[in-house]
């Protein structure tokens, strides 16, 4: 589409089920024009049915420009919980331009007093969390992060991902598995019985989708390194929905 047609649009900035969600709503009411924006980080994402852009802006500079041209009215960031460079570039931007912004996101899980969680910062932290002893590892935490586990080549792991790694990108003795969630309890806990997993890492990304995994490790008693989500802008955060379309209302400018 053209820069034209995008001109007055609400900019949403997306990659997850959140994002998609939203976007189905706002593409069966005429009165809230929108468009999607994708980080392109997916090699085929599933494409909404509102218009789209892939890429980036440019950090904030790129963005605020992009917002000013395009005549944005609000920005909603639907972006993953651990996107946090992209939140925090549209924070800025859009206090520098005074355009209103609602962070729409997932609740963070939350251990039950049964689980084995250990909580980490980062990705490095979850690594030194694996420890020295020689561990079956199943890795959830995206393809980004899997050149950060090669500093542990004493572990044996299995990455899930929705696109195939890099050669460069995996750790040694690592097999990937590609799937796209949703998972279901009873298949998680079938795989970590057949892979014999002694330990699971995943990020707090929070949802139903991919939550399966932590109910199986729950069952199974299996340990859980879970690297917490990063700091986020200050803000409105809504968690459903219904919320958000009720702040959209009450946020845009008047016609």
């Amino acid at each position: 589409m053209g820069d034209g047609e995008q001109t007055g649009r609400i900019l949403i900035l997306g990659g997850t089920s959140e994002a998609m969600k939203l976007a189905a709503v706002l593409a069966a009411q005429l009165q809230y024009p929108a468009l999607l924006s994708l980080a392109g980080r997916t090699k085929k994402p599933v494409l909404p049915a509102i218009p789209s852009r892939i890429g980036g802006f440019g950090g904030v500079e790129g963005l605020a420009y992009w917002l000013e041209m395009h005549q944005t009215p609000m920005v909603i960031d639907a972006t993953h919980p651990f996107a946090a460079r992209m939140s925090w570039n549209a924070a800025e931007a859009c206090a520098r331009l005074r355009i209103p912004r609602l962070t729409f996101t997932r609740r963070p899980w939350e251990p039950e007093p049964s689980d084995r969680w250990t909580s980490v910062r980062d990705i490095d932290a979850a690594v030194d969390a694996l420890g020295a002893e020689p561990r079956r590892v199943f890795l959830t935490v995206g393809r980004l992060s899997l050149p950060a586990f090669a500093r542990a080549p004493w572990h044996s792991y299995v990455a899930r991902s929705i696109d195939e790694p890099q050669t460069n990108e995996m750790p040694p003795r690592c097999r990937v598995l590609l799937a796209r969630p949703p998972f279901s309890q009873a298949d998680e806990k079938a795989l970590m019985q057949a892979e014999g997993f002694d330990v699971i890492c995943t990020k707090n990304s929070g949802g139903d989708a991919t939550e399966a995994k932590l109910l199986a490790a729950r069952e199974l008693g299996l340990r859980v390194i879970m690297v917490e989500r990063p700091q986020a802008p200050q803000g409105d955060v809504l968690f459903d929905l219904p919320a958000v379309m009720h702040w959209i209302r009450d946020h845009l400018p008047a016609p």
